[in-house]
């Protein structure tokens, strides 16, 4: 039987006849190349996120400063933001009700259903079709509540804001309470005439150095 007889390298190419083969170099593959890993943090030319927001924050804190324009109706100098009377606004998150919180001055105060009334009607008048006010106590109005430019709109309009209240301290002897300057000349030397005034939050007061009476939003 004949062999299978194996033809010569050489033969099969002539260019390689003669020629020493050299050993195959390894190939070293080069990675691909990627992007450098981002950093925990932004870089530094880079503006800072914002802070996520609550749905409808935004929209909800413009209706606020609505409702604290509003003007209180027996001090109309005063916003509801200024007499601090204002509490919450919120909107319910399945209804979509706007619900202002309001807090009366004095216990059986018919100025807050007014209150209520305004504020009603300026947030429909832009576009929430669902207002509720509701009025709450707890806590109660404090008149440390009225802010410092609630303060100097009561004195630019002749009427003495409130003394500061602060803590109810327990004495044998009543305490001396600092006096109700004149919002007209700044004289200490007043006296009160009555401790009512056109409404239930303010008395009636004398000042012996000019002579003129004025009125004094009470503390509480």
């Amino acid at each position: 039987m004949d062999r299978p007889r194996h033809r010569d390298p050489a033969r099969r190419d002539p260019a390689r006849a003669g020629r020493t083969t050299a050993p195959r170099r390894p190939v070293h593959r080069r990675r691909a190349a990627r992007p450098a890993h981002r950093g925990v943090r932004q870089a530094a030319r880079r503006d800072a996120a914002p802070a996520p927001q609550p749905p409808g924050g935004g929209v909800v804190t413009g209706l606020a400063a609505l409702a604290g324009a509003v003007p209180d109706p027996e001090l109309p100098m005063l916003t509801l933001a200024d007499l601090g009377v204002l509490r919450a606004v919120r909107r319910a998150e399945h209804t979509g009700e706007v619900v202002v919180e309001l807090a009366p001055t004095w216990l059986g105060c018919p100025a807050v259903e007014a209150m209520a009334e305004d504020v009603e009607r300026v947030l429909r008048a832009h576009g929430e079709r669902h207002v509720t006010v509701r009025v709450v106590r707890d806590p109660p109005w404090s008149s440390d509540d009225i802010t410092p430019e609630g303060r100097r709109k009561l004195a630019a309009a002749g009427i003495a804001p409130p003394r500061p209240g602060g803590p109810v301290l327990v004495q044998l002897a009543a305490p001396a309470r600092p006096p109700v300057p004149c919002p007209r000349c700044g004289s200490a030397d007043t006296a009160p005439v009555s401790a009512f005034s056109g409404t239930v939050c303010r008395a009636l007061r004398h000042c012996a150095a000019c002579r003129e009476p004025f009125d004094h939003v009470k503390e509480r």
